[in-house]
Order: C-alpha cells, then sequence, then structure tokens
C-alpha cells in the first residue's frame, strides 16, 4: 500500500507550476520582466498559511523574498536555505511546450526553471507552508530567501541584500542552495549523491594589444591585431594540466569505488565515462579554463588599428588563483595586457560536520541505497559570490532522485527543461527530515 503524501508533497508541483507560468525571464541587460510577479507568489502563499514574508525591491521589479523561521533552540547557529527566482531566457521556438505554462506531462514539470531552480524554491514554499500548518518547529532559526538576478551576477539580489540588508542574515554560519544533492544511479542498489562543495573562481578577462595605427597597404611591425591574435591563440589552445583539488580527488576516489574501477590520476576517463552526462557538470573542474569568447578591432579593411581587444572566459581551480595568473601573464606576451571584467573568488569547504552528516541521514532514510558524495562545480552560485563574504558556508543540496536515464545536465538552461514530480516530492521529504532534525 501506497503510503499517504504529506501536505507539502501533495501541493509541491502546483507550486512548481504556479512558479513557472510567473515568467522571470532575466536577459542581463535589464529589460526583462523581473521577479515581482514570482516573488508575489512567495508572498501569497506565505500568507495564506499566517506566515509573513519580507518583500524587498532593489530595482522597480527585482523582487526578493525573505522570512526567518524560529527554531526551539535559538542558541544554535541558524541555517539559510535560499533560491533564485530568476530564470534565463527561452525561445518557444526551440521548445516542444510553452516554456513558461508549467505543463504537467508524463510525470515531469516542463518549463524553464523547473531545474534552475524553480524546483526548489517550490520545496522551499511547501514545506514552509507544512510547518506552519502543523505547528513544528526546527532546531534552529532557518532563513529562508528567494532571491533575484542570481542568473546575471546577484546585483539585484543576493549582493544587495548582502550589502543593504545583513541584519536579516544575523546569526546564519551555513547554506544550502543549488547546484546538488541529485542522484547518479549505478545499479538497483545503490544511488550516489553528488552535494556540492566547491566551486571554481571565475575570472573575465579584457585582453588590450596596442600598436601603431596605420594604413593597411604599408609595412607595420607593430600590428595590434595581430599581437592579440598570437596570445588569444595561446590562451586558447594551451592545455592546462590535471591538477586534483582535495574535493575533486574525493569525488573521484568515490565514483570509481562505486563502479570497482581503479583511478588513476594520469587517465581520469574512465571514470568520468562513468558519469554519463553528468560530466558537463564535473568535467572542467580536474583544470583550469581558459576560453576566448570575444574579439573586437579596426573599423575599416584599409585602416590598422591602434588598439585590439579579446575577452577570455577563465575559471581557476581552488586554491590555485596564483598559479592560474602566473600561467596566463606568461602566454599574454609582452605587448598585451590584461584587465578584469568580472572576478569572483574560487570556492571549497570540507564535507563534514553536523550539516553533512543531516543531509546524509536524511538521504539515506528516505532513499536506503543513497551514498553522499562530495563534488567540484565548474560554474558558480550565489553561495560563494555573495553569502561567502558573510562568512556563511554553503552547499549545493537540493534532494532529486532521478530517473536513471535522465539527462539532468542538460536540463540547466536547456531546451524542454523538465523535472519529474515524484523527485519533487523525495526532495519535499528530505528537506523536511533535514530542516527539522539538524
Amino acid at each position: 500500500m501506497t503510503p499517504a503524501l504529506s501536505a507539502a508533497e501533495n501541493e509541491v508541483a502546483d507550486l512548481c507550476v504556479e512558479l513557472i507560468r510567473a515568467d522571470s525571464s532575466n536577459y542581463g541587460d535589464g529589460s526583462g520582466p523581473g521577479e515581482r510577479a514570482a516573488a508575489e507568489v512567495v508572498m501569497a502563499r506565505l500568507a495564506e498559511v499566517g506566515i509573513e514574508g519580507t518583500y524587498i525591491e532593489s530595482a522597480p521589479g527585482r523582487g526578493n523574498v525573505i522570512t526567518r523561521v524560529e527554531g526551539s533552540d535559538s542558541s544554535l547557529p541558524a541555517l539559510l536555505v535560499h533560491g533564485h527566482l530568476d530564470v534565463v531566457p527561452a525561445n518557444a521556438a526551440d521548445w516542444s511546450v510553452d516554456p513558461f505554462a508549467g505543463e504537467l506531462r508524463d510525470g515531469y514539470i516542463w518549463g524553464r526553471g523547473a531545474v534552475d531552480m524553480k524546483d526548489m524554491d517550490a520545496m522551499m514554499l511547501a514545506l514552509l507552508r507544512q510547518l506552519k500548518r502543523e505547528g513544528r518547529k526546527p532546531r534552529r532559526d532557518i532563513v529562508f530567501a528567494w532571491v533575484a538576478d542570481e542568473e546575471a551576477g546577484g546585483v539585484y539580489g543576493a549582493k544587495y541584500l548582502t550589502a543593504n540588508h545583513p541584519e536579516l542574515f544575523e546569526g546564519v554560519t551555513e547554506a544550502i542552495s543549488e547546484v546538488g544533492g541529485y542522484s547518479l544511479e549505478v545499479d538497483p542498489s545503490l544511488r550516489l549523491y553528488l552535494i556540492e562543495t566547491a566551486q571554481k573562481g571565475l575570472s573575465w578577462l579584457k585582453l588590450i594589444a596596442d600598436g601603431t595605427a596605420g594604413h593597411g597597404s604599408m609595412l607595420n611591425s607593430d600590428n595590434a591585431v595581430t599581437e592579440l591574435a598570437k596570445a588569444v591563440a595561446r590562451i586558447g589552445e594551451h592545455d592546462w594540466p590535471l591538477t586534483y583539488t582535495a574535493t575533486v580527488r574525493q569525488f573521484l576516489t568515490e565514483v570509481a569505488d562505486a563502479f570497482g574501477i581503479p583511478f588513476d590520476e594520469n587517465d581520469p576517463q574512465p571514470i568520468l565515462d562513468k558519469i554519463g552526462p553528468l560530466v558537463r557538470f564535473v568535467g572542467a573542474t580536474l583544470r583550469h579554463t581558459t576560453n576566448p569568447t570575444q574579439l573586437d578591432a579596426g573599423y575599416k579593411a584599409n585602416v590598422i588599428p591602434g588598439q585590439a581587444t579579446a575577452v577570455v572566459d577563465g575559471r581557476f581551480l581552488p586554491g590555485f588563483e596564483d598559479d592560474f595568473f602566473k600561467t596566463v601573464d606568461s602566454l599574454l606576451g609582452p605587448k598585451v595586457r590584461r584587465e578584469f571584467i568580472h572576478h569572483d573568488i574560487a570556492l571549497e569547504t570540507t564535507f563534514d560536520g553536523a550539516l553533512v552528516e543531516s543531509m546524509i541521514a536524511a538521504l539515506k532514510a528516505e532513499d536506503p541505497t543513497a551514498r553522499a558524495i562530495p563534488y567540484c562545480m565548474s560554474g558558480g552560485t550565489d553561495n560563494k559570490t555573495f553569502f561567502a563574504d558573510l562568512g556563511v558556508r554553503g552547499f549545493g543540496f537540493v534532494p532529486l532522485r532521478l530517473p536513471a536515464d535522465m539527462d539532468f545536465a542538460s536540463m540547466f538552461h536547456g531546451v524542454d527543461e523538465r523535472v519529474p514530480v515524484e523527485a519533487l516530492q523525495f526532495g519535499v521529504r528530505v528537506l523536511d527530515r533535514l530542516l527539522l532534525n539538524y
């Protein structure tokens, strides 16, 4: 006999659909609709059960919602549970369904934000509503935050809140948010759940070459375009060596053990092959990366410009930032300089402590085949970008038990983004255990 679903399990799918239908596309240039509509959904559903949320607009339409749940032991440090309300844009012509219809089909919720990350937004909301209705209290204070602008750097979300309203996070020492807690099935008797404990650093670099301007028909040994092109080629073609951080080493060791294969540090590819499409999340965390993304020079075919510029997307490993820039500078050459367009720290925490133990226990209680392992992600989240500045230790933990054949990595910013309803219900159960017992 199938156990009866809790109130949160019953309504989490509907809440996810409602949030998806509140278009909060973030184009990164201020032209999108903003997060107000999605934030108003959160505020309304909190108010329905008598929870007072704090609505903060950092700019017109850029909505954030914060609420604090009092725990039974105020002496314990507080926990932050946060999700972003904005989503990347979606081109409807590419999709099988309307990306903002929140369609339920074949046991999945389809729509932009289904996994990034209105699924977690809905789980947070459903669980909070259930706790209020039932009069249950967590052990410690929990701050729930639904924030704006994560997809474009967090300026109107986490950055604004931590800079202007740090009191909202008083006493918070740890946090959970995206991207982690999802499953990788090894076989029917074992599922690995990847918990994010590290993130690569980000450095968008502007490369600048200065030369001597002149007529295109004349000899010119000081051509800015030539110097820039050589530097871009050197950087783009550089073969960064394998470099194992503590998190990546532990991840590869755990995966190798789970699949019963050796871990050869000189050739990790057999291990990466075992994780299938999830390699997109972790494949770039074994080394630094530098990818040229933009070029700009000149204004006329017969004019040699005095300056040429390029942009490189650089990502460096935790603990190896100095090594990264030493190599980049050696590749630039004497006639090319660099400037930061945007620079973020790399972050790594250890896979231990009471919160980690509680996450593992909550997973195993709902899935006896669960084995939690840490991993590093090549991108970045609000955990790193801003909440770390408050001394908050962040983890990626959105618990989802996924079908073995689901290409989960392709759902992030992808076409036909979708999440299984059963995975949302599983996530609610895990989060309920975690937040009540931690």
